[in-house]
């Protein structure tokens, strides 16, 4: 089983920190940025597409709970199933940097920050 590191590379496009993930952690999962399987993200294809790390980085949508691929009826059950709050990662990312956000997360143990 992996270790929980801090690895700017394992921060989703959404915000959410792959590197403390249980099927990453049990290695089956490369990572969002390293899983071609995930096609189906509307948000990982468009920050490929708009060749950005994250939302954090998108300047179309300064905050991206403005973005319907963020924020829809999907991410909002997810969201209250997990008690995850991706808008909450985001924001740490524009404030801590991608690198900042991925040592808190690693220190935190958590995939997200919760609700």
């Amino acid at each position: 089983m992996r270790e929980i590191t801090a690895n700017k590379s394992l921060v989703a496009f959404c915000g959410l920190y792959c590197g403390a993930c249980g099927a990453y952690l049990r290695e089956r999962c490369p990572g969002c940025a390293g899983n071609e399987k995930a096609s189906w993200c509307r948000i990982r294809a468009c920050c490929k597409e708009k060749g950005i790390l994250s939302c954090a980085d998108c300047t179309e949508f300064p905050d991206a709970m403005d973005c319907t691929k963020f924020n829809n009826f999907m991410s909002k059950i997810f969201g209250l199933l997990f008690r995850s709050d991706r808008g909450a990662c985001i924001r740490q990312i524009k404030r801590e940097g991608i690198e900042g956000h991925a040592k808190m997360m690693a220190g935190k143990k958590a995939q997200t920050i919760k609700r």
